[in-house]
């Protein structure tokens, strides 16, 4: 395969380009400090070694695409952190007792505001849309 971007990944092994296309290198300017910027090229490099044999040794074990394998990876990470912002919203909604450290009360939180942070749409209405008699019109933010 091609190189994609100056630089992002090399043509290499199917594992070996998921990895970097996983692991993408920080752009010059980027990280900060920006001393740190070469520890991070090392840090996404060493991650994508990583991937690479994760991801080589699961194909080969289990008979699988790489790619299935990668996709059903990110599958998984996606689900994680819907459960996360699903244990989070019930927090932004339930008052809290004034706090010493934080100087004060935590503010209650309107759900717009919560799912709007994070585009969120309304249990049971994934097209973000409420229908009323005439039909179906946008739902007020």
């Amino acid at each position: 395969m091609a190189q994609v971007k100056a630089g992002r990944y090399m043509a290499g092994t199917v594992t070996e380009e998921l990895a970097a296309l996983r692991n993408p290198l920080p752009e010059p300017g980027t990280v900060t400090p920006e001393d740190c910027y070469d520890d991070a090229c090392e840090q996404a490099l060493e991650q994508r070694k990583r991937d690479t044999l994760r991801l080589e040794a699961a194909s080969d074990d289990q008979q699988i695409d790489p790619l299935l394998l990668a996709l059903d990876d990110l599958k998984a990470q996606k689900e994680a952190v819907d459960a996360q912002i699903r244990q989070l919203l019930p927090y932004g909604r339930v008052p809290r007792q004034p706090s010493l450290r934080a100087g004060g009360a935590r503010p209650r939180y309107r759900i717009q505001l919560l799912r709007g942070a994070h585009r969120l749409q309304r249990a049971g209405d994934p097209a973000g849309h409420r229908a009323d008699r005439q039909g179906a019109e946008p739902a007020a933010p």
